[in-house]
């Protein structure tokens, strides 16, 4: 076992003690499909007995009800609403009738509803969760062992282990651990571990009625996410692009990784997250350094002292 805190990670479940542990597994979602639901987060809580948590008011300021990640909301379904420039429509036919130009004839295409002056909107929509890093600082944090890395190489939290401490929350690079009030245990998306121990998919890609989330052997995941990108690059949507995917990044990579329509900004993401533990071993090193340098220096005071010191007989 290697115990690595950074950088490329093959298998992060043999790495953690899994003797024959079977595929790695996680969630690759296709935010290009996803209509907003919210399947995802009902079945999360059923399933998993999650606790409601004012989710069922709305926040005022979006359709999004949930507004972030937390304790008791594993999986949040994101809206952002942009406005676009469209050209403007074409003027209508002699007949009375709208002109409507094939796709690829070049031609003026209609505004979206309600845009006369130029403008349209769109809704970027997306379902996100724990990302489940290949170099989970939340783990490497946690004094003991409340988390755990399982055979299937996900990353879950043994609440009945947890006291409280806190530790995991500001460790983790996307936000997304939490503490409940209530006693101040931390929870997170489990992937369904129970489900996956019985050869079931999670609650929520069982849900999703657009395949927008997607669970399967990682490997596979990220082909299909590659092969996907293209497809939409050739169909003339150049800015959609994968985050999470690539083993060579900040976290080695993540368990659930996303194809997004924007930049990971927009989306409330970390462009470029970073394990908050890849320079752990040489803190500790310098400060164990410091710490021999620190004796050393009091043992010599001491020294010298007693040579000063003259030596009197019976005292």
């Amino acid at each position: 076992m290697r115990d690595l805190l950074s950088g490329p990670e093959p298998d992060p479940a043999a790495d953690a003690g899994h003797q024959d542990a079977p595929p790695r597994v996680g969630f690759f979602t296709d935010t290009s499909v996803c209509i907003g639901c919210k399947a995802c987060e009902v079945a999360c809580k059923e399933w998993n007995a999650v606790p409601e948590d004012g989710t069922l008011s709305l926040t005022g300021m979006s359709y999004d009800n949930t507004g972030g990640l937390g304790a008791s909301t594993w999986r949040h379904v994101a809206f952002i609403e942009q406005t676009t420039r469209v050209e403007p429509a074409a003027p209508p036919a002699p007949e009375g009738r709208a002109l409507l130009p094939l796709a690829d004839a070049g031609g003026p295409q209609a505004p979206a509803s309600g845009s006369a002056d130029g403008e349209g909107v769109r809704w970027l929509m997306s379902s996100d969760v724990c990302k489940h890093c290949t170099h989970a600082a939340c783990l490497d944090v946690c004094p003991t062992g409340a988390l755990v890395r399982t055979e299937f190489g996900t990353v879950v939290v043994q609440e009945d282990i947890c006291n409280g401490c806190g530790y995991c929350v500001p460790a983790c690079p996307y936000g997304v651990i939490e503490q409940r009030p209530e006693d101040g245990r931390v929870f997170k998306c489990t992937l369904c571990y129970d489900r996956l121990g019985a050869g079931q998919e999670p609650a929520c890609a069982k849900a999703c009625p657009t395949q927008s989330i997607q669970f399967g052997p990682l490997d596979e995941l990220r082909e299909r996410a590659a092969r996907r990108v293209d497809h939409l690059h050739e169909a003339g949507v150049p800015e959609a692009r994968l985050y999470g995917e690539d083993p060579e990044d900040g976290v080695g990579g993540a368990g659930a990784f996303f194809l997004l329509l924007d930049d990971p900004e927009v989306y409330g993401l970390p462009p470029d997250p970073q394990v908050t533990t890849k320079d752990l071993g040489r803190m500790w090193a310098h400060a164990a350094g410091a710490g021999l340098a620190l004796l050393a220096g009091t043992a010599a005071s001491f020294a010298l002292s007693s040579l000063r010191t003259p030596w009197k007989a019976g005292k």
